[in-house]
């Protein structure tokens, strides 16, 4: 049987696709490439270009390939943009999902493993670590968009015979620590990414949004994952599937927070050097504070987590900043982006 990873050119996806093949999964990407770059993808996966809601694209995939399980995580990310452009957020993330999931179920796919957020809880009223049975409030039209589609599953799973775990991430950095993949996007807006290339002269500055928050410095407070583990809870989700385990909804963290000022001495130890910064207000869409109480993961998965370290994370990721200063120079920004 194989599976079918959408998004799987992009950061998370691709790093992915390389812990399926090492499990010895066949793997089969869809990707349309507008943030994702078709390098990135192992070249033991089959892939096909297009969009998750083109319904003859899926059928072609579905009739070529014994797909069995989806681990889908096409979609967009970057929540100050979902508060200024909703209606895209709602088409990308919950729409082209619906269609993703329907045609799974008329072609018989059991598995679906949902690419989901930490954005889905929104400031909690207590600081304690969140557990997947606390008030859902997200603040932003990503968090939103993401329990939609977590609801969708839902539905889908009581209706027809199609289980589904959704993940939900809570902040994931780093990078493969073989230096196969990393984060790539131009313009990205995750904080490890940005302060790394701030630390490497590729931003003149990293902005901080805010420094009023209520927590211990004022800024925001999070809880970081490093990407292999993250693939880790996937490969686990997908064997429980497989095994008989019902639908779940797990949190994806280590259950313990770091502020923006924190993160960023992390990379000013790790990098040895100094980190320009400028201070803004607060944007529309960031919570406080969200940390994951992970004992759903550890109890229901059986994941154990082997990178919880922030100076990890941040090596890997410093890591393949560098080396992708010399991909650019080798390919060219045209061949990355094709």
């Amino acid at each position: 049987m194989a599976v079918l990873v959408t998004g799987g050119a992009g950061y998370i996806g691709s790093h992915m696709v390389w812990s399926l093949i090492e499990a010895g999964e066949t793997v089969v990407v869809l990707d349309r490439l507008s943030t994702g770059f078709y390098w990135a993808v192992a070249p033991e996966a089959r892939f096909y270009k297009g969009d998750i809601a083109d319904r003859g694209l899926l059928r072609t995939i579905f009739s070529e390939n014994s797909v069995d399980a989806i681990i889908h995580f096409a979609g967009s990310v970057v929540v100050p943009e979902s508060v200024a452009d909703p209606l895209s957020y709602y088409e990308n993330n919950t729409v082209k999902s619906q269609a993703l999931i329907a045609a799974a179920v008329e072609a018989g796919v059991r598995y679906f493993v949902f690419s989901s957020t930490a954005a889905v809880y929104g400031t909690q009223e207590s600081n304690d670590p969140v557990v997947e049975t606390a008030a859902l409030r997200p603040e932003s039209p990503y968090g939103t968009s993401k329990l939609m589609t977590e609801i969708m599953l839902r539905d889908a799973s009581r209706a027809y015979d199609f289980t589904y775990t959704a993940l939900r991430y809570f902040n994931v950095a780093g990078a493969d620590p073989r230096g196969r993949t990393g984060q790539s996007t131009v313009g990205a807006t995750h904080l490890i990414k940005v302060a790394t290339e701030t630390a490497l002269g590729k931003r003149d500055r990293i902005e901080i949004y805010g420094t009023d928050y209520p927590t211990h410095d004022g800024t925001c407070v999070r809880d970081f994952i490093h990407v292999s583990d993250l693939t880790e809870a996937h490969l686990r989700a997908l064997k429980r599937m497989r095994e008989g385990g019902s639908s779940i909804i797990a949190n994806c963290g280590y259950g313990r927070g770091f502020s923006v000022l924190e993160v960023l001495n992390c990379v000013r130890r790790v990098a040895g050097r100094d980190i320009n910064v400028s201070y803004s207000p607060r944007r529309e869409g960031d919570a406080v504070s969200i940390v994951s109480n992970p004992t759903v993961a550890f109890t229901e998965l059986g994941w154990v987590p082997k990178h919880d370290s922030l100076e990890f994370i941040v090596k890997t990721a410093l890591s393949w900043e560098e080396n992708l200063d010399r991909m650019n120079s080798k390919i060219g920004l045209e061949g990355l982006a094709s």
